[in-house]
């Protein structure tokens, strides 16, 4: 079976209904090329880190303007359409959900991920980052079934979690979807090295989304989206400007890659 998917590169802003409308015309762009499955980034709806901002532009996920477009928008178009994850208010936490969405052909939310690993980092230069005390985290995995075989789900800063993977992958994923809003610094040393192993070690596709360029609310993001085959091959990059990038996977890709290197199958115990 063959899948055209479609990675939407986005710079979001600091108010959603601009995020929306930038967001949907690059999904119709992906659509008009053919894609069957359109993904797009980390935080697409709101790019807002300055404190206090976000509590006063967020919306709870029944009332979530994006959802509702992005909802929408694959039923109109008859894709199958990854948010790649929304900031959404919680209703027991004063802290956000960062949360990704599965929607069917018809509009359906298929599954929800909230990001477990949360980016509490230090980096060169000041740069300093703490998801905690603006999001829960998740604690729960999250595969969902669709025509091409089971996805699983992640967020961004989970990449660096490699067992994450290889539980989706040993619990029948074969698409991994990474949407990402990665800081410039990081993307630059690590970026494409993760995520390609996150492809080879799990014989999975691997489609992620990212966040570009500077933003209102001062974040800078390093962009590249990527799709790779299971072999660890990019099959399409991105650069740091908006847009849409497209690739026609085999899925027979990932039966091949796992029975030339069966390593999902030769964990051991071992004891230190």
């Amino acid at each position: 079976m063959e899948l055209r998917v479609a990675c939407v590169q986005l710079n979001s802003g600091a108010e959603i209904g601009p995020n929306i409308a930038a967001s949907s015309a690059l999904i119709r762009q992906a659509q008009r090329a053919g894609a069957q499955f359109v993904a797009t980034p980390e935080v697409s709806n709101l790019c807002e880190m300055r404190p206090g901002r976000a509590a006063e532009k967020a919306f709870h996920e029944a009332d979530e303007p994006a959802l509702q477009a992005y909802r929408a928008l694959a039923a109109e178009l008859g894709i199958w359409l990854l948010a790649g994850s929304l900031v959404v208010k919680l209703e027991d936490d004063p802290r956000f959900a960062n949360r990704s969405f599965l929607i069917d052909s018809g509009g359906a939310i298929v599954a929800r991920y909230d990001k477990i690993h949360m980016f509490d980092v230090d980096l060169e230069g000041g740069e300093s980052y703490r998801e905690s005390s603006r999001f829960r985290p998740g604690d729960r995995a999250v595969i969902a079934a669709s025509p091409w075989g089971d996805i699983g789900m992640t967020v961004c800063y989970d990449m660096r979690f490699a067992y994450l993977y290889r539980h989706l992958a040993q619990a029948g994923a074969r698409i991994l979807t990474v949407p990402s809003s990665f800081a410039r610094p990081t993307g630059r040393a690590h970026w494409h090295v993760l995520l390609r192993a996150r492809a080879v070690e799990t014989g999975c596709f691997v489609l992620a989304p990212a966040q570009c360029g500077d933003h209102e609310d001062g974040r800078k993001t390093y962009g590249h989206s990527l799709i790779v085959s299971p072999w660890g091959e990019i099959l399409a990059e991105a650069g740091e400007e908006p847009g849409v990038i497209l690739a026609d996977l085999d899925l027979a890709a990932v039966d091949t890659a796992r029975s030339m290197v069966p390593s999902l199958g030769h964990d051991r115990a071992y004891s230190r």
